[in-house]
């Protein structure tokens, strides 16, 4: 993915992002859902809009989840992001803008499956699924976001919990999975090779980059070394899933210099 632009807008209250579960198309007149200041916009390329975290977003345009997928991979994408409410552009113009970038070829719009896709090619969690107010950064394998300054000074809040998990083992660690067959899904148990239950899987989703099925869970320290083979239960069926590094897609992040 060489460039995700986001369009937002000016609002003055805070969501938090939900579960891709609670996803789920409009149905009827009853559903009262918050629109950004792109909606209409969105209906106007082809959106098909369902409701998610209390608004009413596009999952997909007219191309499938699959060519947007890979089309941001290797081009550009542009995803309205207003409902998580990051303050960048005023909302009278968010549509002149995006109008003016996808004057670019390069550009398309993207929906939430592209953007849960991607972001999990990239190992990248989603609030709510991946991490919580109950993981640690070093559960969560995010350390990186720690600084050495920080680390040393101890001046953020759960620095007398982290900062020992840093210097020595957590009982548990978020691990990339793979593996051919059914796709993994959120909640699906992860087993150890004897068909004990050690985990479960947070997010899943078949790769459209790497043709096979990715997913991230939780699993005790033990059995996150990479190339660990694991069984992981779908429908009822165990599979094999092998523990993978993170990210499954190398990154090509557009950082402005």
């Amino acid at each position: 993915m060489q460039r995700v632009v986001s369009v937002v807008a000016h609002l003055g209250f805070r969501l938090q992002a939900l579960p891709p579960a609670l996803c789920r198309p409009l149905s009827c007149a009853q559903d009262v859902l918050r629109r950004t200041p792109l909606y209409d916009f969105h209906l106007a390329h082809g959106g098909k809009m369902v409701a998610f975290a209390g608004w009413s977003l596009p999952v997909q345009y007219r191309d499938s989840h699959t060519d947007s997928h890979l089309h941001t991979r290797q081009h550009c994408s542009l995803f309205d992001v207003s409902h998580m409410l990051q303050i960048s552009v005023p909302a009278a113009g968010a549509v002149h803008l995006a109008t003016a970038l996808l004057k670019n070829p390069e550009v398309r719009l993207a929906g939430l499956a592209a953007r849960d896709s991607l972001r999990l090619e990239a190992g990248l969690c989603l609030y709510g699924n991946d991490i919580d107010e109950h993981t640690t950064p070093v559960e969560g394998s995010l350390s990186w976001t720690l600084g050495k300054r920080r680390r040393a000074a101890m001046d953020f809040p759960g620095a007398k919990v982290i900062v020992p998990q840093l210097k020595g083992k957590v009982q548990r660690r978020r691990v990339g999975l793979m593996c051919e067959g059914a796709p993994m899904r959120a909640h699906s148990p992860i087993l150890n090779m004897e068909g004990t239950k050690i985990g479960t899987v947070t997010s899943g989703c078949p790769s459209p980059s790497l043709k096979k099925n990715v997913a991230m869970g939780y699993v005790p320290c033990e059995y996150s070394r990479p190339g660990t083979m694991l069984l992981v239960e779908v429908r009822r069926k165990q599979q094999i899933a092998v523990v993978s590094k993170m990210p499954f897609v190398p990154t090509n992040y557009y950082t402005l210099k």
